[in-house]
């Protein structure tokens, strides 16, 4: 199984549009983010997990011809505003995309792309296939989804387990019934967004705590914001399996 980060940044990405700080100002590619988003490769069966406004960036950039099937971790605009441009796979692939989301996300998606939904659909829009997310496993052709429920703040989100591999974004908080379902992952990737306190994500700090309860062989951090500092001096920072992703990075499990 190969993950890719599609995108390692926070809803705004790194540079922020108008910003002039050294983040957003460095040219080192390692500091320039894409709305956080993972794709998964395993025997011919490609997932993406969110489709923020990069989306359609993103899969160009991994020449992406076949994709299997989207998995939603909340409602929030940067992890579902891509939606629209699964057109082309609908074209491709002759079918509608299978979008796999919460009730209460799934209600946001009818709301957020209404003329995909409609009895008389203009020609051309995005056809979904909305497939419903609780706490039980689910299968995407061969590869099982173990649903994570966490809090961003006051909202519900979902992170997933696949195999060896957990992923977790946008959380500030894990109950420990919900953390146990990650133990025993090889590898973990975990939000933080920068390292003061934040409200509705983990902070560096935080998120290290959670990564080292778990005790994964490597993590990966994501949805970093340009507050979090330059990536290379951050990573001197971290313990030796400890990592901050970045944008293109793969690995296999």
């Amino acid at each position: 199984m190969e993950i890719t980060v599609l995108g390692s940044g926070t809803s705004q990405g790194v540079p922020v549009v108008a910003c002039d700080c050294t983040v957003c100002r460095s040219t080192d590619p390692f500091d320039k983010r894409l709305r956080t988003s993972i794709m998964i490769w395993q025997e011919n069966t490609c997932v993406v997990i969110d489709a923020g406004p990069d989306f359609r960036q993103q899969l160009l950039r991994e020449n992406v011809k076949n994709l299997e099937a989207i998995l939603i971790t909340h409602s929030h605009k940067d992890h579902i505003g891509g939606l629209d441009d699964v057109r082309s796979f609908n074209w491709v692939q002759q079918r509608p995309m299978d979008v796999y989301a919460s009730k209460d996300v799934q209600k946001i998606i009818k709301k957020e792309y209404s003329y995909a939904f409609e009895e008389e659909r203009y020609p051309g829009v995005p056809h979904f296939s909305l497939k419903m997310v609780n706490s039980l496993p689910f299968f995407v052709r061969q590869l099982q989804f173990i649903p994570i429920k966490a809090l961003h703040s006051k909202m519900h989100v979902l992170g997933y387990r696949l195999g060896d591999f957990s992923y977790l974004t946008d959380a500030n908080l894990i109950e420990k019934e919900e953390l146990e379902k990650m133990r025993g992952s090889k590898v973990i990737m975990l939000n933080a967004l920068r390292k003061k306190k934040h409200p509705s994500h983990f902070n560096l700090e935080e998120a290290l705590a959670v990564i080292k309860s778990l005790s994964p062989e490597k993590a990966f951090i994501t949805h970093i914001s340009h507050q979090m500092g330059l990536h290379r001096e951050v990573e001197k920072e971290l313990p030796p399996n400890i990592h901050l992703a970045y944008d293109g990075l793969k690995f296999s499990i």
